[in-house]
């Protein structure tokens, strides 16, 4: 059996949990509910890192058109360099969009990677490049189980368990 149509599916598995935790999500819950990281940071910061492991390397990674440097990062906010700026959140319909984009590259990037490779690309992960395509795709789907428990504990809604990507 061929591993890229196995990461491909569960890429879009998650990537497709990780949609109905943003379509489902309150704008209560996701520019605020208390949390140190609001939901659309969170969500923000697993789309990015999917996208962005989904690459050969750094050098390759070309970054959604809506980026903005820094927002990627935890706890982070837009401008840095200034004490107390306000960062304005991205908002849900372009978290769909950017959640549909990561999506639609599944494919092409699982298909372009070398599987075989020693390394992982990025020099701050010394493991395989097919062991790092794990710890992306458990990266993806820990952020969106935590975005789910929070529209579940703070809406009531529920997302749907989705084993793997439908056949096509």
């Amino acid at each position: 059996m061929s591993l890229r149509p196995v990461l491909q599916s569960q890429y879009l598995a998650a990537l497709r949990m990780m949609r109905q935790a943003i379509d489902t999500c309150p704008e209560a819950i996701w520019a605020g509910g208390g949390y140190v990281n609001p939901s659309w940071q969170v969500v923000y910061h697993a789309l990015f890192y999917t996208h962005f492991y989904l690459q050969a390397s750094e050098d390759s990674f070309t970054p959604w058109e809506l980026h903005r440097d820094g927002i990627q990062h935890m706890g982070a906010s837009e401008g840095d360099s200034e004490p107390g700026d306000r960062v304005v959140p991205y908002t849900i319909p372009e978290m769909q969009a950017y959640c549909d984009v990561v999506r639609d590259r599944v494919a092409p990037d699982v298909d372009a990677l070398d599987l075989d490779a020693a390394g992982s690309g990025f020099s701050w992960y010394p493991i395989s490049k097919l062991e790092h395509q794990f710890v992306n795709l458990r990266h993806l789907q820990h952020h969106a189980g935590q975005i789910s428990e929070r529209v579940r504990q703070g809406a009531g809604r529920h997302v749907d368990w989705v084993g793997a990507a439908p056949q096509r």
